[in-house]
């Protein structure tokens, strides 16, 4: 099956494979946001065991299906080889770190939002935070789309659907991560799924944007590659890692990171 949905995604046009690719993780936040119709709490090791899933996925995809093709499809040798890698890495960590500093957010486990002030409710907070995630991952599905279909080599049909499901997996406990406190706060079931899921409605859209900007400007694909792997990197050490070690399951938080950089990391050269 999964090969017949690799030869599909193969044949039709980029923008639009990316664009399934990302309903599909988009899908995955919405089945973790869910959970709040069958549970009343959350157990606090299974979240930071969870969280640090999601950490492990995200730093796994960036190496493998983002920085390691970036590096091998750009010309040169030695130090030149790698500056694209380099430039397109330093600008993704800043991208985000900009959007940290002005985009007004609360993390899961912290008590104090951050970027600009606003008097935005708490789950308006609670949701954008989620969403910072999601807008490097879903740029990274369409760039890798791009890429394929642009014929670069270290691009692969295969590499593009592994890091989708890699995404996918990793959506699912953020879906939960925004559902269920909120649900802890008294919004009604519904009302905790729609924000649950609503978190990942951008990466469809900065999806079909990674996959047109590579069509449109091939050259930028190395630089696009890596930008995501830095926005990506930042999410987990800014954010991620921090909300894993703010109780007593760090060691479970860990070896969730383990797992989930095994499992990304398998897909990848599995299928890429």
């Amino acid at each position: 099956m999964l090969d017949q949905i690799i030869t599909y995604l193969e044949s039709i046009d980029p923008i639009l494979a990316a664009f399934y690719a990302t309903l599909f993780t988009w899908g995955l936040t919405a089945l973790g946001a869910s959970l709040v119709f069958f549970f009343k709490s959350m157990n606090r090791a299974l979240f930071d065991g969870m969280l640090g899933f999601t950490g492990g996925v995200m730093v796994a995809a960036s190496f493998w299906s983002l920085l390691n093709p970036a590096i091998e499809m750009s010309k040169g040798e030695g130090f030149v080889k790698v500056i694209p890698a380099v430039v397109g890495f330093f600008f993704g960590a800043l991208f985000l770190f900009g959007l940290d500093k002005v985009l007004p957010h609360l993390h899961v486990n912290f008590k104090e939002a951050e970027g600009v002030k606003t008097p935005w409710h708490k789950t308006t907070l609670l949701v954008l935070a989620i969403t910072m995630h999601n807008i490097p991952e879903g740029l990274a599905v369409g760039v890798l789309f791009g890429g394929v279909a642009a014929g670069f080599d270290g691009a692969t049909i295969g590499g593009a659907v592994a890091l989708a499901i890699g995404i996918g997996l990793q959506n699912f406990p953020e879906g939960f991560a925004v559902a269920m406190p909120l649900r802890r706060q008294g919004v009604s079931r519904f009302k905790s799924f729609w924000y649950g899921q609503l978190s990942a409605v951008v990466e469809p859209i900065a999806a079909v944007l990674g996959a047109w900007a590579v069509l449109s400007f091939q050259p930028i694909l190395p630089y696009a590659l890596a930008f995501a792997a830095g926005a990506m990197i930042f999410v987990v050490v800014e954010e991620v890692i921090p909300e894993t070690q703010q109780d007593k399951y760090t060691d479970i938080a860990t070896m969730g990171f383990i797992l989930g950089f095994i499992i990304m990391m398998s897909m990848d050269v599995g299928l890429g």
